[in-house]
């Protein structure tokens, strides 16, 4: 018999939608990205020219922001949700606001991730709401309750009306029926999501998987902790739902880790990270009618076995409790194969004002850079595709 295998580099498919103006133009912006020194060197043009209030706004919104995001408003994205969704692509919507930190922002941040779960919940072509805790709650108290400093009186009264955020969003969410993620953070706060999120699931994972932590696997300690959480959701009496992914603060982590003498909790090699990240993935689906889960990864290979998995083990490709993400501007190489092999995928589609989208776009930039070989597999395929139809690039 004949083993099941996707072919990532039909680029045909992958790249379907694309006009050929759109693949050009993808192909110089990814060109540009490749290289560190031009993309270290924009990035903070980009962060000056937005603090001296010059006119950029036009151009980064142009280049970019329309490569990584879906727009501005919900309102604006709706173009890319109806193109994702021809493909049999699901819009996951990112409320992209990072880095602030008072009481009126978080009430809005509240309220527009309130709005993207309404959203959701009217359309098949948007299987997930996301948001960020640290979105509605001040880094600084969560940094105090992982580590279990107490808090001052006027902190305790800050942090009840944090976990009132998140509870509203997570309540909203279960009376729709609506799955949403909480996505992972730095670990030196994680203790206090971990536990928050782990009280949502409690009260509202018991018939369905509608709130999902996000496990991040480049850490020593997650894969014992995603065997830990499933045993407390059986023991509990709640279904285990997780977003898998690598990570995306390794820099940062290890700088920290180094500057406060302590064991980085990263990994030290890749490989580590790829196999826990694959052994993470193994022992879901090995529990499938007991952990919903979503593979979010941009790594062909775990890509490739998760899907030979399940063809060995008879899931039915579009299975409820599994899904594949990945990043939009990114991976459609993964994506549209994925979908169009009728496996069940989405795409973070991240969106905000375009200023206050610089820190997301930045952190991309850096970690795209950073991740040996990324760029180059985007513009290999992009050039393949380009050669394909004759087009000069």
């Amino acid at each position: 018999m004949n083993e099941f295998k996707l072919d990532f580099y039909d680029t045909k498919t992958a790249f379907a939608d694309k006009s050929n103006q759109d693949l050009k133009k993808k192909y110089w912006l990814f060109k540009m990205l490749n290289s560190s020194v031009v993309t270290n060197l924009g990035t903070k043009l980009t962060e000056l020219a937005f603090k001296l209030k010059l006119p950029i706004k036009g151009l980064v919104k142009k280049t970019v922001f329309s490569q990584f995001c879906g727009g501005e408003t919900i309102e604006e994205c709706e173009a890319t949700i109806q193109e994702l969704g021809k493909s049999q692509i699901g819009t996951v919507l990112d409320y992209s606001i990072e880095g602030k930190a008072s009481e009126t922002v978080f009430e809005s941040t509240k309220n527009e991730i309130y709005r993207t779960v309404t959203r959701a919940r009217e359309d098949l072509d948007i299987p997930f709401a996301v948001f960020k805790v640290t979105g509605v709650a001040r880094f600084e108290i969560l940094e105090k309750i992982g580590i279990e400093k107490e808090l001052l009186k006027g902190e305790a009264a800050e942090w009840e009306r944090a976990k009132a955020r998140v509870y509203e969003i997570c309540s909203h969410a279960h009376s729709l029926e609506q799955p949403v993620f909480v996505d992972a953070e730095e670990s030196w706060i994680h203790d206090a999501i971990d536990a928050l999120v782990t009280e949502m699931m409690q009260e509202f994972n018991l018939e369905k998987p509608i709130i999902f932590n996000t496990i991040q696997l480049y850490r020593r300690d997650r894969l014992e902790y995603l065997k830990e959480s499933h045993r407390k959701a059986k023991s509990d009496g709640y279904i285990l739902a997780v977003k898998l992914v690598r990570g995306a603060y390794m820099e940062k982590e290890r700088a920290r880790a180094e500057e406060m003498g302590y064991l980085s909790p990263i990994h030290s090699d890749k490989q580590s990270v790829d196999r826990d990240f694959d052994l993470a993935v193994a022992y879901c689906l090995e529990n499938i009618e007991e952990i919903a889960f979503v593979a979010g990864t941009h790594n062909e290979s775990s890509v490739q076995k998760l899907a030979q998995s399940m063809e060995q083990k008879n899931i039915p490709h579009n299975h409820p409790n599994v899904y594949f993400s990945q990043l939009y501007g990114m991976g459609d190489n993964l994506s549209y194969i994925l979908a169009d092999n009728n496996f069940n995928v989405s795409k973070y589609v991240p969106y905000g004002p375009v200023k206050d989208t610089v820190p997301y776009l930045i952190r991309r930039a850096k970690e795209n850079t950073s991740v040996t070989g990324q760029m180059s597999r985007e513009l290999d395929l992009l050039s393949k595709e380009l050669k394909r139809r004759r087009i000069e690039h």
